[in-house]
């Protein structure tokens, strides 16, 4: 599946030090590719919706994406950060949410793809037990992936379009698309 106009593109991707590894390195790219545009369906003046008094904002989960994840890298995975206080855009606008996401995601697929196999399976503390890097990888991208559809959903509830992740939405298709919904379609 090709999306159109990733922020990272393939030829962008670095290749890991174990080659092996290179799944992990394309999956991050992937799933950052895939933030992206759901972050940018919504409009500026969407930051303080939530359906229900107990939901979270859009704003609030903007913030927690980017927080959170410099809390697993630089915490967990020891990637280079930057101070949590500067975590947060200077601008609270989508546009400004989806810059800084970009600048914080570069760096660390570098780092990552530079790592060799023996980091990977390193343990670290990860809260109160300790996990192997590559366990902590994951875990945070499972993460991103519970926000991006947490956010998919408030497109919905916003009556926006949601774009295409896994493949086609009842917005986005395209030729060729085959969502598995029938009998038939799985047993091809």
């Amino acid at each position: 599946m090709t999306y159109e106009n990733p922020a990272i593109p393939d030829e962008d991707i670095p290749q890991a030090a174990t080659p092996l590894l290179q799944v992990a390195i394309d999956t991050y790219v992937s799933e950052s590719n895939k933030v992206i545009p759901v972050w940018r369906a919504f409009a500026d003046s969407d930051l303080d919706f939530k359906p229900h008094p107990k939901s979270s904002t859009v704003r609030e989960i903007l913030q927690h994406q980017l927080l959170s994840e410099r809390r697993f890298f630089s915490g967990f995975l020891e990637t280079p950060e930057p101070d949590a206080g500067d975590v947060l855009p200077k601008t609270e606008t989508i546009d400004g949410y989806v810059a800084r996401f970009l600048e914080l995601v570069l760096p660390r697929i570098t780092f990552l793809a530079e790592r060799p196999e023996s980091w990977w399976l390193q343990e670290a503390p990860f809260f109160d037990v300790r996990r192997q890097h590559i366990w902590i990888f994951w875990r945070r991208v499972l993460h991103t992936a519970h926000h991006r559809t947490q956010l998919s959903v408030y497109l919905r509830l916003l009556d926006k379009p949601v774009p295409a992740t896994y493949g086609p939405t009842a917005d986005v298709t395209w030729t060729g698309a085959d969502p598995t919904t029938t009998v038939e379609a799985a047993a091809r």
